[in-house]
């Protein structure tokens, strides 16, 4: 019996916290004691009752704006979103508190916040990778403006990462041109990953895959057209095995290497 009005009396007073909570929160937002709402901003940040805070602090926005506090409710501003999960407005926000506060102890910190918020704005490899050009422009100019921040190397981890990506789209993408059969399309897009990742774990598929396209692409061609595209096929049949002379692929693409001569001829 006890135990059941001991467990009464701390719901009972629970809610009673919680009811005073929000009533107290509720009279600050109708309030017009800025100094008072200042204060409450920064003690539910460091709360982390983020949501509240960035509600306080958007209002304080506009109106301490010039003075000495609005740095500070800016800075936490930005963060209440990144604490928050909502890293594309966290993103904006750290980028536009460092172009209004340039000379602040705390720019150097947002640049590299608002970088950091389009790398975890970089979706999986399949989708579009807006963010994370994004991401590895503002790594760049980054560690272009502070080369010897102590964000520098997590800058260049995350490039790498990012990187990885862009080339594992292109690597699918390539792939799936060539499955829908598009061996025009595939040739372009492989060449082109080729170019921009020479040291990519895909290389040696890649290349092969650029072999069956050159040789498809020709045996669907216009008849004049057809030497021009066979040539292709050679000539990367020859770079293919320039380097990797003992692939796993290498029966295919000589049988493609002999037929494409075999047509020209």
């Amino acid at each position: 019996m006890l135990k059941k009005w001991a467990k009464i009396l701390i719901i009972l007073v629970a809610t009673l916290l919680i009811t005073t909570s929000c009533s107290k929160y509720q009279h600050l937002l109708k309030s017009s004691d800025y100094k008072k709402k200042y204060e409450a901003g920064i003690a539910y940040y460091q709360e982390e009752e983020y949501y509240k805070a960035k509600t306080l602090f958007e209002e304080l926005i506009p109106i301490l704006r010039g003075t000495d506090k609005a740095e500070e409710v800016y800075y936490y501003y930005a963060y209440c979103h990144y604490n928050l999960g909502d890293q594309v407005l966290a993103g904006y926000y750290f980028n536009k508190f460092a172009m209004t506060f340039p000379n602040s102890v705390h720019t150097e910190e947002a640049r590299y916040m608002s970088a950091y918020c389009q790398y975890l704005n970089s979706p999986e490899p399949e989708l579009d990778q807006k963010y994370t050009y994004m991401a590895i422009n503002e790594f760049q100019l980054f560690i272009n403006r502070y080369p010897k921040s102590i964000y520098v190397e997590k800058c260049n981890t995350y490039m790498d990462k990012l990187r990885k990506k862009l080339e594992t789209k292109s690597y699918i993408s390539s792939k799936l041109y060539y499955n829908l059969s598009d061996y025009k399309a595939a040739v372009v897009v492989l060449n082109s990953t080729l170019n921009e990742f020479p040291d990519s774990d895909y290389r040696e598929e890649l290349m092969y895959i650029a072999v069956k396209s050159n040789f498809k692409l020709a045996e669907n061609s216009i008849y004049s057209k057809k030497k021009e595209r066979y040539q292709n096929t050679i000539d990367s049949y020859y770079e293919f095995i320039d380097e990797f002379p003992e692939s796993k692929y290498i029966k295919e693409v000589v049988r493609y290497y002999e037929q494409s001569v075999k047509k020209i001829n």
